[in-house]
């Protein structure tokens, strides 16, 4: 059964799954996307604190479950039962004004936007929120999907660095085309090639948002040509000449030309740019003592999980 109108849950409303019965609070919106809307809720019988998306439509949520569960699987087939909270928490149908409305639970990473992260953390900490974010897209492209629609908004972070995505209305199988994307991180609309799920599709998509967070006005006059003149070029041009985009040059021209063996390569190529000499220095300056303490404990952490992903 589909929902044919979008709706909006106020704050303290209950939803109750029809199937399983269990009862979430409505906290606030996260957001909204073309086939859902997401909300940040708390379970009720145990006051955790989860995300849920609320579908337009059945079939259409149903594919993103399975894109969860497949990710779930990799996760836990790569990292170990115990690395995490259950990926996917909760299927179920919720009953609101005599329709049937499909939802799913997942983990909620208690965090901010990727661009409110940043703007309250400061820039240089892009550095550990990236690396947490290619970690990710590795685990879904290696369950064989890719993202899509990666922009800010749907990048959650904590104050650790660690990060959620909050949403996958946009995934798509690996060979298939793109369901979903927003322009300005689009490979397409910079004509810098197809729309088809891969991971380089990712990759291009994640170094534009770098661009805008780091460099945004001369994205925004390079995105104001007209459409048949935007190139991977003048996004290239921007990395080399601006300066914030300095300490990620080379892996944002790799990322931008597609030319990473893989997503493990990717955030291989990331880690070895963020720890070196270069960043310590920046970050050195610029940062107090506690959070220099807190990035070096999150690229740790991080580290051991590469380590007993590789080894498992």
């Amino acid at each position: 059964m589909t929902t044919s109108s979008k709706w909006n849950l106020a704050q303290g409303t209950v939803v109750t799954g029809r199937w399983k019965g269990g009862k979430y609070v409505v906290q606030r919106l996260l957001g909204q996307g073309a086939n859902g809307i997401v909300y940040l809720v708390k379970h009720t019988g145990s006051a955790r604190l989860y995300a849920m998306k609320l579908g337009f439509d059945t079939l259409d949520l149903q594919s993103e479950i399975n894109v969860l569960k497949a990710v779930q699987r990799t996760r836990l087939r790569g990292l170990g039962e115990n690395r995490s909270a259950p990926y996917l928490v909760e299927v179920d149908d919720y009953t609101h004004h005599g329709r049937e409305i499909p939802f799913y639970v997942m983990r909620y990473v208690k965090g901010e936007a990727l661009r409110t992260f940043l703007a309250h953390k400061g820039g240089q900490w892009l550095h550990v929120a990236g690396l947490h974010l290619l970690q990710q897209l590795r685990t879904l492209h290696e369950a064989g999907w890719a993202f899509g629609d990666l922009k800010p908004e749907n990048v959650m972070v904590a104050p650790s660095g660690e990060v959620e995505l909050i949403d996958y209305g946009g995934v798509s199988a690996v060979g298939k085309s793109i369901k979903q994307y927003t322009e300005w991180y689009d490979r397409g609309f910079w004509n810098a090639g197809s729309r088809t799920a891969e991971p380089s599709y990712d990759w291009f998509s994640f170094a534009v948002v770098c661009i805008h967070l780091l460099a945004e006005g001369p994205l925004k006059r390079a995105a104001q040509q007209l459409p048949q003149t935007r190139s991977t070029n003048d996004l290239l041009l921007i990395v080399r000449s601006d300066e914030a985009l300095a300490p990620f040059r080379s892996w944002l021209e790799l990322a931008l030309r597609g030319d990473f063996r893989d997503t493990l390569h990717a955030c291989q190529a990331w880690k070895k740019l963020v720890t070196g000499p270069y960043i310590a220095r920046r970050v050195g300056v610029k940062t107090p003592g506690w959070m220099i303490g807190a990035f070096a404990l999150s690229l740790t952490l991080l580290g051991c999980a590469v380590y007993l992903s590789l080894r498992f």
